[in-house]
């Protein structure tokens, strides 16, 4: 009898993968030059997405979520167009724009009006995003609760084997948050920097990338911009990149892409190879 699982690895089963080309050293310009984020899935879940904001433009779907106890699962699941009921999605999906301006941008709203909600609603969100295709999910929110810590392993586990990327802000405090500390996430932080297209890399846990998020301009409700900090508006940097380079390189899976930032991140040590572009 073969052992559990290894039937998958028979020449009768095991798939062929794609794999991209890798250089002999990445830069910026081989790993998102000439990219728009075009063909590129991205799933803003949030407060919804104020879809008539000049910064915002078109949204090509969406869903919004609601906690009632008398649904499913106690979620309410409503597709189609919704507003954003606070600003904060709206600010995240221009940040995204502004850097990748042909993704295709979908609102998952979970959030209320006080920009609340419950952890199983963000997890059916979630799972929404993922089940729905998406390529890139940005995650400007999370919960500390511990009890929610196997659900959004589960699906922090399922998105990065079906090729989806979570890029997830880390809480404003020093606290545990879910899912942004897990491996296969993307955990961002806010830096100091200006430039959308600047980011560090931290080799120590539990925050992997910095990313502007202190005193930036965003985009809010009523078509204006407001001044805010916060880890919120660190994440869509990152998400925006990563948007990028999955559109230029469709086959690269979520830990090529860390692998990609982690290089061409602005404290990456100068490599010896010649960079090939």
């Amino acid at each position: 009898m073969r052992p559990a699982w290894s039937e998958q690895f028979t020449a009768e089963s095991l798939a062929q993968v794609d794999v991209i080309d890798w250089p002999r050293r990445i830069t910026k310009g081989w790993a998102w030059g000439g990219s728009s984020g075009a063909g590129v899935k991205v799933g803003v879940v949030d407060s919804g997405v104020d879809a008539s904001h000049p910064a915002v433009g078109s949204i090509a779907g969406g869903v919004a979520l609601t906690f009632d106890p008398d649904a499913p699962d106690g979620v309410q699941i409503v597709e189609g167009p919704h507003d954003d009921l606070y600003g904060h999605g709206t600010a995240c999906a221009a940040i995204i724009r502004r850097v990748a301006p042909d993704v295709e941008l979908h609102s998952v709203r979970v959030l209320g009006e006080r920009l609340t909600g419950k952890g199983h609603v963000l997890a059916a969100g979630l799972h929404w995003a993922i089940d729905h295709g998406m390529h890139v999910v940005n995650l400007s929110l999370s919960t500390g609760k511990a009890e929610y810590f196997s659900r959004f392993h589960e699906l922090a586990d399922e998105a990065a084997f079906r090729g989806v990327t979570l890029v997830s802000a880390v809480n404003n405090i020093p606290a545990p948050s879910y899912p942004s500390l897990f491996s296969s996430v993307f955990s961002v932080a806010a830096h100091d920097g200006t430039d959308p297209y600047g980011f560090d890399y931290n080799p120590k846990p539990p925050v992997e990338f910095g990313a502007p998020g202190i005193d930036v301009n965003v985009a809010w409700l009523g078509g204006g911009t407001v001044t805010a900090t916060g880890n919120s508006f660190a994440a869509p940097c990152i998400t925006a990149l990563v948007a990028l380079i999955r559109s230029k390189h469709p086959a690269a899976a979520p830990y090529d892409v860390k692998t990609i930032l982690r290089a061409v991140a602005n404290n990456a040590s100068p490599p010896s190879s010649p960079a090939i572009d």
